[in-house]
């Protein structure tokens, strides 16, 4: 009983990036077996056979994040289905210092936990991506926090049926007085200290009490939206509009929140070829037009972000679609001929940073204009081999040539 009270502890009256619906199966069960009135639906928590252990595949480390997240198991993985940010933590510090690994894939099934930890290991990931690759694979769960440390990953893949999300903090007060009351027990608190008493199970939550959890939770939202924004390259007004939302398969990818669907073969299989010097080599050149994209959106002429200028020219306002339809069938263009420019250009990756920020079609094909000229990507060839045409008049390379220098 002292466990089960010690794990209430970690449960009620304080802050949780977990998905609500795990949060309601952890109290039917421990409500019962510490005095809560609540009727049971699940008999146990999460089964757990024991310590996680990382499985090696060629020369890549496959990390487990199984379970609810806290920051300390102290030792009761094996029955409550936990894993901690310390126990994690150490599975990858052996695959970083093994020289047998080149990559680390995260398999993540968690509904998310504590946040004591999160965040800290969340960072520690991001480092770790300078020397070795992390990728992270939502199969089936990477909810709250589970998601804070995928988004740390160099990339994150779905499963078909995986979820990504619920960015968002909860917290759960208990107020048992009734039951108490029904029992025949009556509980007198003497403290010292105004808000010593402000979270009791034995009495209902008082205003003050409840604006301080609000203040608190508020405070750890905008630091967990901060974070998703950081790590995904994308406006942190858009991991807010999410909700606390869930995503899966494909509709993660959509949101912004993943990069591709794949299983856990898949995902390897992709992996493995990425650790290539040849995967690495389109990797990178990737990487350096999405932070490329990255900064040209966020410094682009507010013109090119607000798609309704508070002060239209009338011209202006003839222009535009007149009804709901066609300004959908319009939005729906816009976002095709994006994602056909970056396919086109070889970057077909950096069509989601783009749409996610609002760019427009004339703010995309002059930030991909000047990542292919800046870049000199071994992508880019000409179509036209001078030393190879019949017809040397009507070569559009040669006339070029002869035009600057003066020949015809």
């Amino acid at each position: 009983m002292t466990m089960l009270h010690h794990i209430a502890t970690r449960v009620l009256n304080t802050p949780l990036m977990i998905h609500s619906s795990k949060l309601d199966v952890i109290l039917s069960v421990l409500g019962p077996r510490i005095g809560i009135d609540s009727e049971p639906h699940l008999a146990a928590f999460d089964a757990a056979p024991g310590m996680a252990q990382v499985e090696t595949v060629g020369r890549i480390a496959v990390v487990p994040v199984h379970g609810s997240l806290v920051k300390r198991s102290l030792g009761v993985q094996a029955m409550s289905g936990l894993l901690s940010y310390d126990d994690i933590g150490a599975m990858l510090d052996a695959a970083m210092s093994d020289p047998g690994i080149d990559g680390i894939l995260l398999d993540i099934d968690s509904p998310g936990g504590e946040v004591g930890g999160c965040f800290e290991l969340a960072a520690r990931i991001r480092g770790m991506t300078k020397t070795k690759p992390i990728w992270a694979l939502a199969s089936d769960s990477a909810f709250s926090a589970a998601y804070a440390l995928a988004c740390a990953a160099d990339r994150v893949l779905v499963t078909q049926t995986g979820g990504a999300g619920s960015i968002g903090v909860i917290a759960m007060h208990v107020d048992q007085s009734a039951a108490d009351a029904k029992e025949g027990l009556r509980y007198t608190q003497v403290f010292a200290g105004s808000h010593k008493n402000d979270f009791s199970p034995h009495a209902p939550l008082s205003d003050t009490a409840q604006s301080t959890l609000q203040a608190e939770i508020d405070r750890l939202y905008n630091l967990f939206t901060a974070h998703v924004a950081s790590m995904r390259a994308m406006p942190e007004s858009t991991v807010r509009a999410s909700e606390a939302q869930v995503y899966f398969g494909p509709n993660a990818v959509q949101a912004g929140l993943a990069d591709a669907v794949m299983d856990l073969q898949q995902a390897i299989a992709s992996f493995t070829a990425f650790l290539t010097p040849q995967g690495r080599s389109r990797s990178s050149a990737r990487a350096s037009a999405q932070a490329n994209c990255a900064h040209h959106l966020e410094t682009a002429p507010m013109q090119d972000q607000d798609p309704v200028p508070s002060a239209p020219q009338p011209a202006a306002v003839a222009a535009q679609p007149t009804d709901a339809a066609a300004v959908a069938a319009a939005a729906r263009a816009d976002a095709q001929a994006i994602v056909e420019l970056c396919t086109l250009a070889g970057m077909p990756d950096v069509a989601m940073s783009m749409l996610a920020s609002g760019a427009t079609v004339d703010a995309a094909r002059a930030f991909l204009l000047d990542a292919k000229a800046g870049a000199q990507s071994p992508e880019i060839v000409s179509a036209v081999d001078p030393a190879k045409t019949t017809a040397p008049k009507s070569n559009p390379v040669l006339q070029a040539v002869r035009r600057l220098t003066h020949k015809e």
